[in-house]
C-alpha cells in the first residue's frame, strides 16, 4: 500500500463566530415547525466550527450549536412518529442546554428547555413508532434575550 506523503492545503478558514450571526433565520425556521431545514442549518454551522475551531468538539460554540440540533431533533422525530429517536434526543437536549441557560449568544434557552422537560415524561412509555402525545404540538417562539445584562 502507497501512501500519498504529498502535502495539502488545509481548508481556508471558515469560522464565523456565533455570537455575530444573525439568529433571524434560525427563528423563522424554528416558528415555522421547519426543523428538518433548521437540524440542516445548525449541523452545517456545527460541522464547520469543530473543523475550524482549536477546540474541536468541545469548542462551547459548537456544543452549543449540537444542543440545539438535539433539541430540534427530537421535536422533529416526536412529530413524526419515532419516539424512541425522540426521546434519546431529548435527553441528549436536557442535558446539554441546561449548561447554557437561562439564554446564550443572545437566544432565550429557558423556554426551549421547558419545552422539552415538559414534553419528556409523554413520550416514557409510548411506542416506537406512536403519534406524537401533544398534538398540535405548540413549540415555544424562538427568543432573543434582552440587549440589557
Amino acid at each position: 500500500m502507497l501512501l500519498d506523503l504529498h502535502a495539502r492545503p488545509f481548508s481556508a478558514p471558515d469560522r464565523q463566530v456565533l455570537s455575530e450571526l444573525d439568529w433571524t433565520e434560525v427563528a423563522q425556521l424554528w416558528n415555522s415547525n421547519d426543523l428538518g431545514t433548521l437540524h440542516d442549518w445548525l449541523n452545517q454551522r456545527w460541522s464547520r466550527l469543530i473543523r475550524d475551531s482549536a477546540l474541536g468538539q468541545r469548542d462551547p460554540e459548537a456544543e452549543f450549536l449540537q444542543a440545539l440540533a438535539f433539541a430540534t431533533l427530537a421535536l422533529f422525530f416526536t412529530q413524526n412518529r419515532n419516539q424512541e429517536g425522540a426521546l434519546l434526543m431529548l435527553d441528549d437536549a436536557l442535558m446539554a442546554l441546561g449548561r447554557y441557560r437561562p439564554a446564550y449568544l443572545g437566544i432565550r434557552i429557558e423556554p426551549i428547555y421547558n419545552t422539552l422537560h415538559e414534553l419528556r415524561p409523554l413520550l416514557v412509555g409510548l411506542a416506537p413508532d406512536a403519534e406524537c402525545p401533544v398534538w398540535p404540538l405548540l413549540l415555544p417562539k424562538f427568543e432573543m434575550a434582552s440587549a440589557s445584562p
